[in-house]
């Protein structure tokens, strides 16, 4: 066999894997770990709104949750690997593309491939918490959204950067909130199976959760980039302080009781991709 013909084969190997049952299961498993982790930031950002205190609403926050509860380790452990399963699914689309009719363009396997980032390091600071490093996928968010732009604000053109950051992170939550308006996700979603009321459960907690979720990630961006324009690491804002940011309009703790039950709908909504997303 030659080497054209052996690379062929590789390529097919590899594209029946990445279409493979067991692929199929990781990515499902994926979205129920993903919805386990919204549910509880939400039920985490309530408790904040109703007693002004509490856990941090964020993935530390809820990995430490999970930790107390009996037989927590074997649950973080769980949830690791079904990330893990979703971050391989997210690597499969970048590299062999989405299901659709549109699934090679190279946008989409850009966003992939960044997903597949974002996925592995959840997954990997999931599993270092279940093996003892309590430091890892239990740390603040806002600490370390504070220290990473510490750092970048000490670049040269570092307020730039952060700034440029901040306006991303912003353009990305205003377009998840809009997506989400518009239903964009029925295109992902087998439909067709679904009974009427599932369908509106699916719509309900897709477009309430999805916006919020935009909300959030658009606030966030906000900070950085405000962050960037007072040279102040203290002005930027993980998830938590963000949460804990909209007590601070007039409508005080109600927006962020709006904000978290959003958070749990998009929990739902995950849930719903497990069993029905095109994969």
């Amino acid at each position: 066999m030659n080497t054209r013909a052996a690379a062929a084969q590789g390529r097919g190997q590899a594209r029946r894997a990445a279409n493979s049952t067991a692929m199929e299961a990781g990515a499902r498993a994926g979205f129920v770990a993903r919805g386990v982790i919204y549910v509880l930031v939400g039920v985490l950002a309530l408790r904040i709104a109703f007693s002004g205190g509490g856990r941090q609403a964020d993935r530390g926050g809820a990995i430490a949750e999970i930790a107390e509860k009996p037989f927590g380790k074997v649950m973080l452990w769980l949830l690791g690997i079904a990330l893990v399963g979703m971050a391989l699914w997210r690597l499969s689309e970048a590299l062999f593309g989405q299901a659709g009719p549109d699934g090679d363009k190279p946008t989409k396997r850009a966003m992939a491939a960044g997903r597949f980032v974002f996925y592995s390091f959840v997954a990997y600071s999931v599993l270092s918490f279940a093996a003892g490093d309590s430091g890892s996928g239990g740390g603040s968010s806002d600490k370390q959204s504070q220290d990473i732009t510490a750092k970048a604000l000490g670049w040269p053109g570092g307020q730039w950067i952060v700034g440029a950051a901040g306006i991303a992170i912003a353009g990305a939550g205003l377009w998840i909130a809009v997506r989400a308006i518009m239903r964009k996700y029925h295109k992902h979603l087998k439909m067709s199976e679904m009974r009427r009321r599932t369908r509106r459960i699916v719509d309900f907690t897709g477009v309430f959760g999805g916006t919020a979720r935009g909300i959030v990630f658009a606030t966030a961006g906000g900070f950085a980039v405000a962050a960037a324009v007072q040279h102040s690491p203290d002005s930027s804002k993980g998830m938590d302080d963000t949460l804990r940011s909209f007590t601070d309009t007039p409508a005080g703790p109600w927006l962020l009781v709006v904000i978290a039950l959003g958070l749990a709908a998009f929990g739902v909504f995950s849930w719903a991709n497990a069993r029905y997303r095109k994969v």
